[in-house]
């Protein structure tokens, strides 16, 4: 029997260079391996905590549903589907709060932040905080236990929700009986710091970020205003740099190799972004296209995704169906 792997996928903002190579590449190219069944959904209730504009919210569910397809995931072979599509998850959440301890919750790391930040501003603790987020864990929980997940790909900093998610269900498991497969959090391979236009981490809070498809003119215009040195043109330029660490992203060894020499001999800054526009441009252009071509017939993304939420509740439905009998609710 295959192993479940499922994502959650936020729609929190416009995605960029840094979201591909960190988590969108990354997941789609694990959904391709034959050993797994891969559920990946658009986290469209967890947004509620950050976006409280309702038109807002569509407008991003509809970037991330129409990036993820672009970037070459394939609904044949994943459970492609909208969180709220899914009303059985919410109904799971509610069924795991009642055997969720609240110390638990309490050392969430998004729950201590806001508290944290309260503080140091002479507010009240709880004054950044509303259940949404004061029950955020809980609700991930469900999410995964509800398509019993085994396997869900985190970064570093989110392996905590997956702890988290395997404490309540062992909880659930001991005091009623076994219900849930235990999950497991799956830290992908590093893929290093990317860097944005400031050298900075590539980050929306920074503004520094470089938006997957933005346009030929103006991916161009961001990428000669990447800060560098004041080297001459004739000068070796550093290997460190943002300008060849970006080019690295999207360049084969060989390409890699030969624009190494390049900068060890001397260029202008210049040629250097100039070929960093070219590589970049090349390879994100198919997947503009796709992204453009979604966007203006979302009717078929619609499609896609109720398809993909069909068959996300035949999963949840029997979950649920488990969980009630064993709480005893008929």
């Amino acid at each position: 029997m295959k192993k479940v792997v499922l994502t959650g996928i936020k729609p929190t903002g416009i995605p960029h260079i840094g979201n591909y190579f960190g988590a969108i590449k990354p997941a789609i190219e694990l959904s391709k391996n034959a050993e797994f069944d891969a559920f990946y959904f658009i986290a469209d209730y967890h947004a509620l905590n950050f976006i409280k504009d309702a038109s807002e919210l569509q407008s991003l569910t509809r970037e991330i549903a129409c990036t993820w397809l672009a970037c070459g995931l394939d609904p044949e072979k994943v459970v492609f589907y909208q969180q709220s599509d899914i009303p059985e998850v919410t109904e799971l959440a509610w069924i795991l709060n009642n055997v969720t301890p609240k110390g638990l919750m309490n050392r969430a790391h998004a729950y201590k932040s806001a508290v944290d930040k309260a503080v140091n501003a002479g507010d009240d603790p709880d004054a950044y905080v509303n259940m949404g987020l004061f029950n955020y864990p809980i609700l991930m929980a469900a999410d995964i236990l509800i398509m019993n997940s085994k396997l869900v790909p985190v970064g570093q900093d989110q392996k905590q929700h997956i702890e988290m998610a395997r404490d309540i269900a062992k909880a659930f498991n001991k005091t009623y009986k076994n219900s849930f497969v235990i999950p497991e959090e799956l830290i992908g391979k590093d893929v290093g710091t990317i860097l944005g236009l400031d050298g900075r981490k590539m980050s929306k809070s920074y503004a520094n970020t470089i938006p997957l498809f933005a346009p030929e003119e103006k991916l161009k215009k961001l990428i000669m205003s990447i800060k560098t040195d004041s080297s001459l043109p004739t000068e070796p330029k550093p290997l460190d740099s943002t300008v060849f660490n970006l080019f690295k992203l999207f360049a084969s060894e060989v390409e890699i190799d030969a624009e190494r020499r390049k900068y060890n001999a001397g260029l202008s800054w210049a040629e250097a972004k100039s070929d960093l526009f070219n590589i970049m441009n090349t390879k994100i252009k198919p997947m503009r296209e796709k992204y453009e071509y979604y966007k203006s017939n979302y009717a078929e993304v619609e499609k896609l995704l109720a398809k993909g939420a069909a068959r996300a509740r035949e999963v949840a439905k029997e979950t649920v169906a488990r969980a009630r009998e064993a709480v005893g609710i008929e």
